[in-house]
């Protein structure tokens, strides 16, 4: 009878521990090392003219050294890539541009440490494949550097909190290349969103959906299609979850708490390399679309999918459902908003508003004009000239530059790389266990809630 009663009580035990499991992958969330503190809202010292240094000169690379040459106070001191030609190609570049030629780095796959370690550069920028984001961003930092880093700034979290901790160790700014934070309509809706008129936002959707088949081979050495062959999951975040996380202030009074990630077969991408290669593919990690839903730490909830495979039309979703309106971009741009949320002098025709369908496209238009954000008003016309995505990618340099110049805090923190990029590794750990729910850690560890919105600072803060 007490072997019986024994029993029973294991047994209540265990039943009772099943039930209050909710079947959350944990994940662990080191300490912050003794002497560390958190870099938010870090301030280096201003700088007159910022000397930067560029790792990988492909397609983006390239491109960003061009758009830098239309921003004062920028020195492009150096120039990295492996293939030569790209080097070559880059300094005639800045000799049309009326700058002087940069020193060239080349052929080694190590020659990019010589760049870093160079005593007359500022600011590295890095556009190389994802893989060695990382490790150049460390170095970088550890060699006395700013890092400005392209998307996904890190793939598996041993990397992010590595960069995190090099960050606070060194009071480094790193800075990841989330150009879509800086198209017009998600500025004109972050600053409407911080004007309350769309009340408090509870949910909001996100989203990388673009056919890459004519682009593929444009990646060196195929290093775009070869990661989402060896990796499962949401591959390339940062352009869906990164505007609606700053209008939820997501690591400024709000959190990520935990995920739930399901995708598709995978049929596509495996198709078309058999149509390319003749090669059968059957070992083809990443599914044709994957679907990605988060709660976070005040139980509101973002939806975020990727699809590079299928043939539809480019889509990066940007949506925002607040209690007093609603934001959306792709397919249709437009707002619905409450007409008791609104006042004369905002809209003149407020009262006819019906928040069950979007506002008129004057109505549209006198918002965008009326809640155009403070960053843009200066070099809107610039950033449309120079161009870049419709002028997103002037803008994000134009601002990189700006706050390291004038010693401001910049529009993205270590933690918001870090946060954004996680969805790399975390989606595939969800998919790899059926879909289980996993806990996004506390990038911040415990500083989350010391803000209470994103600042794009301005010099006279």
């Amino acid at each position: 009878m007490k072997k019986y009663l024994i029993l029973m009580l294991c047994l209540t035990a265990l039943l009772s521990s099943c039930k209050n499991d909710s079947g959350m992958i944990k994940t662990h969330t080191p300490p912050r090392p003794k002497g560390q503190t958190d870099v938010l809202e870090l301030r280096a010292d201003p700088m007159p003219v910022v000397r930067v240094a560029f790792i990988g000169l492909g397609m983006r690379g390239h491109s960003m050294v061009h758009n830098m040459t239309h921003i004062e106070g920028v020195e492009i001191v150096a120039i990295c890539d492996m293939e030569k030609d790209r080097v070559e190609r880059t300094n005639a570049m800045l000799e049309r541009r009326g700058f002087p030629k940069a020193l060239e780095f080349y052929g080694d796959p190590d020659a990019w440490r010589e760049l870093t370690a160079l005593p007359n550069v500022d600011l590295v920028y890095i556009t190389t494949g994802w893989r060695t984001h990382a490790m150049m961003t460390i170095q970088a930092m550890k060699d006395g550097k700013h890092v400005a880093v392209e998307i996904p700034s890190a793939v598996t979290i041993e990397e992010i909190w590595d960069i995190i901790n090099t960050a606070e160790q060194t009071r480094k700014h790193v800075m990841q290349l989330e150009n879509c934070i800086y198209d017009f309509f998600e500025l004109t809706a972050l600053n409407m969103a911080q004007h309350g008129l769309f009340g408090e936002i509870i949910h909001a959707e996100g989203a990388y959906i673009h056919a890459l088949q004519p682009f593929w081979n444009m990646y060196w050495n195929n290093w775009r299609l070869d990661f989402n062959r060896n990796r499962r999951g949401d591959t390339y975040p940062n352009h869906g979850l990164g505007p609606v996380a700053l209008a939820m202030n997501i690591n400024r009074g709000d959190r990520l708490n935990y995920l739930v990630s399901v995708d598709t077969r995978a049929i596509g991408s495996p198709e078309f390399i058999k149509e390319k290669t003749g090669e059968i593919v059957t070992d083809f990690r990443n599914g044709d679309h994957t679907t990605t839903l988060i709660s976070t730490k005040n139980r509101n909830s973002i939806a975020i999918q990727h699809n590079v495979t299928s043939p539809r039309p480019y889509d990066r979703k940007f949506q925002l459902t607040g209690t007093k309106g609603f934001a959306n971009k792709y397919p249709i741009q437009g707002f619905a908003l409450c007409s008791e949320n609104l006042s004369a002098d905002i809209i003149a025709d407020h009262e006819n508003l019906d928040a069950h369908s979007f506002v008129p496209d004057h109505v549209r238009r006198q918002l965008m004009e009326k809640f155009k954000h403070p960053i843009v008003a200066e070099i809107e016309e610039r950033a449309r000239q120079v161009g870049g995505h419709g002028g997103m990618d002037f803008i994000m340099n134009y601002r990189l530059i700006y706050c390291l110049r004038h010693g401001l805090p910049l529009d993205m923190n270590v933690y918001d790389l870090a946060t954004w990029s996680s969805l790399v590794p975390l989606t595939e750990i969800s998919l790899d266990n059926g879909s289980r729910p996993v806990e996004i850690p506390d990038f911040t560890r415990g500083a989350w809630n010391r803000l209470n919105r994103v600042t794009f600072h301005m010099k006279e803060d």
